[in-house]
């Protein structure tokens, strides 16, 4: 343990002693709710508020009428601000109820001064606000909140820290994220991440290989490498190491049987990382690689600092060298000054790459970024784009996933459908969804299931003896 977390540790035991004192002012065991908004970090960020929150006296629960509520926040999107917002005013209307409910908001939507100040001025019910860099204080700011009457707010601009040896409560006992890497230096135009996260730094491979192995002494059989672009990996470093060097160390951690990542930027995605995944056993047949749009006039708008064709040239080489692989990607419709012409170039690359999926999203404008203030594409335009190329992803992912039909995979078997509880939802290495009959006492292992019917994006199976 570095200094923080020993510091932190103490501070666990002292929020230990207020959650007692809570507990007799409110007259029974004070429960918490965590609410996650946002990526896959912010899921991993909400397993350590929960882990601190059970070990500082409080039982967990997912209702919102716990005694004290966490919002951990996502600010990707503008909507996302606002549906916060919304929640709330939802629980406001509880806390004149009851006035010993505590509210706290933390993550990336608090790391904004202007969401600061109107939580300030327009929600002074809040109890305590901090963000993304100091998460690991969470313990002690649980302290200050407990003693003081007004509102704790605690915001950081940016941090050199990384302080991960700390309690945490995973969702799932056969899988866990993990933090390898922290903040981007890529400052998209339309991205506010690098704002709300910071500057990249990358946590030692040793700590990283150390904590895995000890998820896996625990039961875990895959981990997802987690960060803003993992391609990045080591950069900033006192020591020469690749994201493909680590991949490479955690493949020989015994236990782990699958290891996933994301994400991964296209302009530095490099050949090592290609013949890594090509000659693993253990790295799942799954690639996410953020496309955003087809257009080289957008792209260089966006600043993401590769082309359509050298995009193209990268996904169809991973193809070629590894067959089997499965290739999702994220695009943006509706980036200001996006014509027709651009969406055609994007539709094009889809048609030529045949994603496996695709995530489209409407260009949402995001207030300090530079694309805000660039010209908008007027709702209707947006909107007609949107609908085809959606239609062509659609169609083209429909003939990517139809192709297992009748092959034999491994599901990691994850949960019960919550439609049929007589099927349980499994994971095929590509990422493929597949519903198959079989007994709950199977989740967290990973069995063979033969794929029978096709539907679109996922799969309808069956168990079967390879």
């Amino acid at each position: 343990m570095n200094k923080d977390e020993i510091i932190q540790q103490k501070y666990i035991q002292k929020a230990k002693a207020y959650v007692e004192e809570y507990k007799k002012l409110i007259g029974h065991e004070p429960s918490s709710c965590v609410v996650t908004f946002g990526c896959q970090m912010n899921a991993r960020d909400s397993e350590k508020l929960c882990g601190i929150l059970e070990k500082a006296g409080f039982i967990l629960t997912d209702d919102e009428n716990a005694d004290l509520v966490v919002y951990n926040t996502c600010t990707v999107r503008d909507n996302a601000n606002q549906r916060v917002y919304g929640r709330l005013g939802f629980l406001h209307s509880m806390k004149k109820k009851n006035p010993n409910k505590k509210i706290v908001l933390c993550g990336c939507m608090t790391q904004e001064e202007s969401v600061v100040q109107k939580i300030r001025e327009s929600y002074g019910f809040v109890d305590l606000v901090f963000g993304t860099h100091n998460i690991f204080k969470f313990a002690e700011l649980l302290c200050d909140m407990f003693s003081s009457d007004e509102m704790v707010v605690d915001i950081w601009e940016d941090t050199d820290k990384i302080v991960e040896e700390l309690p945490t409560k995973r969702k799932f006992s056969y899988k866990s994220g993990i933090n390898i890497m922290f903040g981007c230096n890529n400052f998209c135009t339309y991205c506010i991440v690098p704002y709300v996260r910071g500057r990249e730094r990358s946590r030692e491979p040793e700590d990283i290989v150390n904590e895995i192995e000890k998820l896996s002494k625990d039961g875990v059989k895959e981990i997802m490498l987690l960060g803003q672009n993992v391609n990045s990996y080591g950069k900033n470093l006192d020591r020469d190491v690749t994201f493909a060097d680590l991949l490479r160390m955690v493949e020989k951690i015994d236990g782990i049987e699958r290891i996933r990542f994301m994400t991964s930027h296209p302009k530095d995605l490099s050949d090592e990382l290609i013949e890594v995944m090509k000659d693993s056993e253990k790295i799942c047949r799954h690639l996410h690689l953020p496309l955003q749009s087809g257009s080289d006039r957008i792209l260089k708008a966006m600043n993401r600092r590769y082309t359509k064709e050298s995009y193209i040239d990268l996904a169809l080489r991973i193809r070629k060298e590894i067959p089997d692989i499965a290739i999702t990607t994220d695009i943006i419709v509706g980036f200001p000054g996006e014509t027709d012409e651009d969406v055609d170039d994007t539709i094009d690359v889809v048609r030529r790459v045949k994603f496996d999926n695709a995530f489209t999203f409407i260009y949402s404008k995001r207030t300090g970024t530079p694309a805000a203030s660039m010209e908008q594409v007027d709702e209707q335009t947006v909107k007609r784009n949107f609908d085809r190329l959606l239609r062509v992803v659609q169609e083209t992912a429909r003939e990517a996933v139809s192709k297992y039909e009748g092959q034999v995979m491994d599901a990691l078997c994850e949960d019960v459908n919550e439609h049929d509880p007589a099927l349980l939802n499994g994971r095929l290495s590509n990422n493929t969804i597949v519903h198959f009959p079989g007994s709950p006492d199977l989740i967290g292992s990973i069995v063979p299931v033969r794929l029978t019917e096709c539907h679109g994006f996922y799969y309808i199976g069956e168990l079967c003896r390879k």
